[in-house]
């Protein structure tokens, strides 16, 4: 097996690990707490998958970028000002969250406003982290911190339960422990100078942060965010629950190509300074297997087995029936063909059109919530999320595999 086989080998099974740890550790929450009183961790997870996108995917994959192209001062000259941003981030949302507390988490106290904060903070240092590692190709430590974020948090809770300690505050916080692994000295010592020329200004880098996070965001907050507007549209905490968990287990072969997703930008951006069309054909065809022919079958196969399946791994208090788990199955199978159309176009120097195509299926979906007022919460959540993930595959199309000379262009520059 050949070096970046062996690499992308181990970020698979990293991600794979990580995530069944993670299923591990909601299914022993809901299962500990009951489906009603793990309601505001369920939205604290969520928060985490959303600040997960909006700081841990961008640091990671301009860290990694920078460092592979030569320009690791770029990093250290920009730190300042990325840190200001993220702790500024961090405190505005932990103020919004502190202001909708009662809607959002059922109760009037400061923990989990606090918790968002630490967990935004904590997604900011994983991404420097697993950036720092990846750029210089330690993937295997980039496999281990996968696994060890989720791992500590899996401990934590377990003992918690052994203890017969129930309380929603002590779950929230074995989460923002998991974020321990990024103690990793060196991953945070940066060189201070460049070791080629190119395009290197600040400038350039808070442009590729701000594309690729604002993207992610919003494909992410479309993937995983139903539970919050599901509360917010009036749904119970029950139905909260079990729309995170029917997300949780669905999203999946999500997460593993995610965990492939360095390895992917490096090849297609090698790919289109070369002049060479050849893996943006494929996966083109890809997408296209996927949309057409993966996504009707994980709809029947999430219809007929969802249920049984999220009550064997969250517990027979987490509900949901066939059809809903049939949607959900759909919809995050074509988030899979999303994050790969994203991923190329962020290795095509495309970071803004990736940005703007999310923003115009995030809209569609915003036409079909208000268009569906008089149906209840849950399938107004249900049916927004398939159609926002559809439109997002026709606009990332357009943006991902078009055009391929102005893209070679483009990152040549870089």
């Amino acid at each position: 097996m050949t070096r970046p086989h062996r690499a992308a080998s181990v970020l698979v099974a990293g991600s794979v690990m990580s995530g069944l740890l993670a299923y591990l550790l909601f299914a022993l929450v809901t299962r500990g707490l009951g489906a009603t009183a793990a309601a505001p961790v369920a939205l604290l997870w969520t928060h985490w998958a959303l600040t997960g996108a909006a700081f841990t995917f961008p640091l990671q994959h301009w860290i990694t970028r920078s460092m592979a192209a030569g320009h690791e001062g770029q990093v250290r000259r920009t730190a300042a000002r990325v840190t200001a941003l993220v702790v500024g981030a961090a405190l505005a949302l932990g103020v919004l969250a502190w202001l909708v507390r009662d809607r959002l988490f059922q109760r009037d106290d400061a923990w989990f406003p606090a918790m968002v904060v630490l967990v935004t903070l904590g997604s900011a240092a994983i991404g420097v982290v697993r950036g720092s590692l990846a750029g210089r190709e330690r993937f295997g430590s980039v496999a281990w911190s996968l696994v060890a974020e989720n791992a500590v948090r899996c401990v934590l809770v377990a003992v918690l339960l052994l203890l017969g300690v129930h309380d929603p505050v002590a779950h929230g916080l074995c989460l923002v422990a998991g974020y321990a692994v990024a103690i990793w000295p060196t991953a945070w010592r940066f060189t201070d100078k460049d070791v080629s020329a190119g395009s290197g200004e600040p400038v350039s880098a808070f442009a590729f942060l701000g594309g690729a996070a604002t993207g992610q965001l919003l494909g992410q907050g479309v993937l995983t965010g139903g539970p919050v507007p599901l509360a917010l549209l009036g749904g119970s905490p029950h139905e909260v629950t079990a729309m995170f968990a029917a997300l949780a287990l669905f999203r999946a072969p999500y997460m593993v190509v995610l965990g492939s997703a360095p390895q992917l930008t490096s090849r297609v951006t090698r790919q289109v300074v070369a002049d060479d069309r050849t893996v943006l054909n494929r996966l083109a065809r890809a997408v296209g297997l996927l949309v057409v022919v993966a996504a009707p079958l994980a709809g029947v196969v999430g219809w007929l087995l969802g249920p049984a399946m999220l009550q064997l791994i969250f517990g027979d208090a987490v509900e949901m029936g066939g059809a809903p788990c049939g949607v959900i199955a759909t919809g995050c199978t074509v988030a899979v063909a999303n994050l790969v159309l994203m991923v190329t176009g962020l290795a095509r120097n495309r970071a803004v059109g990736v940005a703007l195509a999310w923003a115009a299926a995030v809209m569609v979906g915003a036409v079909t919530l208000v268009a569906l007022g008089r149906t209840s919460p849950v399938d107004r959540s249900l049916f927004v999320f398939a159609v926002t993930e559809v439109a997002a595959t026709a606009a990332l199309a357009a943006v991902a595999l078009g055009s391929h000379e102005l893209a070679r262009r483009r990152i040549s520059r870089v």
